[in-house]
């Protein structure tokens, strides 16, 4: 794969460069903050190598790309250096569950790693003592223990950093502050009962606590935003983190860390009442529509439960166990399309899913192939739901922050219980074995789509010429200053330096959509072609000045017949450039052929179309 040459298609395709406002990436997916997301293309995205899906949910662009995201992520955020708006996403269609999804994420998404990382260190630690090959008394096993344990103690520190980040905010002041927390003297002070400006401060141990880090940062965001506001330039340097820092940290003392405390233990308590009432039946539920969650990208508010659970109780019994049974199940019916389908590429991508569902990542096999196949659907909903039945009813528990499958069984290594264990690999093979069996029973082979490529002939029916919407220098549209045109994202045609401000139909057709800023429109030939015009390179930032539109949606329009009217030399002084492009955009249906370039009138050919038959 050409991850550069990905990565400029994905940028184009989710509006550019100076529609990103962050990046951030999962274990699968690009995660865009975008300030328009009218602006993305999801189904171009879908067709860029390398790229699985695109969905726009949770309050973030999600490109799916599998096991490759952290290549892919590297090649945008290089091609991203610098070129991206910085600001927060805006408009309408961020609404208020939006932006609270987009911040969860934004702050938990990160710690994964960290937390991941040391969780499933201490679990191996755990396994080896199990099995008698290293003391649980010797200091080596206790530092290499602590050393696990480590980013779960230090994560209001992780949580200041990530939350800061995400609302713009100096990363470090916000760590120093929430520090003050898990401050060796605080700590002991608060063991003691310790009052501040006369009020009583509540005894709370903060390590490992997430909620009062984040009620911090976003009340110490809010003073920073004044101060710097109001303070003198020549002492801003040190003024406003010194004043954020004497408000913040006594407030977070008093009021905010105790509340976070609370929020935090009334929210893993709501969780295990639903768990304790419910048991094996929460389990098997959330099992059966952990496809849907996942494919939508709404598992990943889970993250925060999932955390806070572990900082509290050290366990987690409802999503990790679920989560097992649904990746597993991916896993099993995966393997069975690789042996009963005929297709040869499906056979491929369903192996290369299935192994990779085994090790819990489940976004190529959910995108590869269980969403194509209501019959894989349905076998992996059945292998989850009797699978997460189980892990249920057995009460399995998870001990690390992490997606099970081979790889992370040592997350449900529980000293105490040594049949935690065992019941996570009988999940594991109940989950796996039911989805294969299911799959083998349920699959019927469609088409083989290979037999019919080649016994398909493709031939060229219904050509017609092309003449010029618009007078001016023809080029071809790979000399175009932008990637989306000069790459050929949106379709082949031709790009025209305009001599004049007049855009005309190259042939008969039927007007299908004019932008509200006048600078595109579309048109339908009556041969079925659809075509793109484009007037002038970021024109949409003109919001309509200088455009004048002379038809309407729906209405039939005749062979230089006038389109659109501009004024030519008014944006060339606004310092746009006007190249004005026109594109086939029903591309796989036709094929394009241009006529010689340089100058022509509105009356000459410039490009030949025809439609593809079989």
């Amino acid at each position: 794969m050409d991850f550069k040459t990905s990565a400029k298609a994905i940028i184009a395709g989710v509006g550019g460069a100076k529609n990103v406002a962050t990046l951030i990436h999962c274990s699968t997916r690009l995660r865009f903050t975008l300030n328009d997301f009218d602006q993305a293309d999801l189904e171009q995205l879908k067709k860029i190598d390398g790229v699985l899906g695109a969905v726009i949910a949770g309050g973030q662009c999600q490109v799916i790309i599998g096991n490759d995201v952290v290549e892919m992520f590297d090649a945008v955020e290089s091609e991203l250096d610098g070129k991206t708006s910085g600001a927060g996403a805006k408009g309408p269609k961020q609404s208020f569950g939006k932006v609270v999804l987009d911040f969860i994420i934004g702050v938990f998404q990160p710690l994964v790693p960290a937390i991941a990382g040391g969780g499933i260190l201490k679990a191996m630690l755990m396994l080896v003592s199990m099995f008698g090959w290293m003391s649980d008394k010797s200091q080596t096993y206790q530092v290499l223990n602590l050393i696990g344990t480590a980013p779960l103690y230090f994560l209001p520190l992780l949580v200041a950093v990530t939350t800061a980040k995400k609302l713009k905010v100096n990363e470090l002041v916000a760590m120093s502050i929430v520090g003050v927390l898990i401050l060796p003297d605080i700590v002991t002070m608060l063991t003691k009962g310790t009052e501040l400006f006369g009020l009583k401060m509540m005894n709370v141990t903060y390590s490992s606590q997430v909620f009062p880090a984040i009620l911090s940062v976003l009340f110490y965001a809010a003073m920073e935003k004044l101060f710097t506001k109001y303070s003198p330039k020549n002492i801003r340097i040190f003024f406003v983190p010194m004043m954020s820092m004497l408000i913040t940290a006594p407030v977070t003392l008093l009021f905010l860390g105790p509340l976070g405390y609370v929020v935090g233990e009334g929210f893993v308590s709501v969780i295990l009442f639903l768990n304790v009432h419910f048991g094996w039946i929460a389990t098997a539920l959330l099992a059966g529509i952990l496809p849907f969650m996942v494919i939508t990208g709404m598992h990943k508010p889970m993250i925060p439960y999932v955390i806070s659970s572990l900082s509290s109780t050290g366990r987690e019994s409802l999503y990790n166990p679920a989560s097992l049974a649904h990746n597993l199940a991916e896993s099993g019916a995966c393997f069975a399309v690789s042996l009963r389908t005929k297709d040869t590429k499906l056979r491929a991508t369903a192996i290369s899913a299935g192994i990779s569902a085994m090790f819990g990542i489940t976004e190529p096999a959910l995108y590869g192939v269980t969403i194509q196949h209501k019959r894989v659907l349905i076998s992996v909903i059945i292998g989850s739901v009797i699978g997460g039945a189980y892990v249920g009813l057995v009460g399995l528990a998870g001990f690390v922050a992490v997606g099970p499958g081979l790889a992370s069984l040592p997350m449900f290594v529980d000293k105490s219980n040594p049949a935690n264990l065992i019941h996570a690999l009988i999940g594991f093979v109940i989950s796996f074995g039911v989805a294969f069996i299911a799959g083998l029973i349920s699959w019927k082979n469609e088409t083989d789509t290979t037999t019919d490529e080649s016994k398909s002939t493709t031939t060229e029916v219904a050509a017609e010429d092309l003449n010029a919407p618009i007078a001016g220098r023809v080029m071809p549209l790979s000399e175009v200053p932008d990637d989306v045109f000069s790459q050929g994202l949106i379709g082949q045609g031709i790009a025209v330096d305009p001599s004049e401000g007049r855009l005309v139909a190259p042939t008969a057709g039927t007007i299908e959509m004019v932008y509200e800023t006048k600078h595109a429109l579309g048109m339908k030939t009556d041969n079925g072609a659809e075509l793109l015009f484009h007037i002038g390179l970021d024109t949409v930032q003109l919001n309509g000045k200088y455009f004048e539109s002379d038809v309407k949606v729906g209405q039939h329009v005749e062979a230089g017949e006038l389109l659109e009217t501009f004024e030519l030399d008014k944006i060339k002084a606004a310092g746009y450039n006007p190249v004005t492009m026109m594109v086939v955009t029903n591309q796989n249906d036709y094929t394009v052929a241009v006529d010689e370039t340089g100058e022509n009138s509105i009356n000459d050919s410039v490009m030949n179309i025809a439609k593809l038959g079989v």
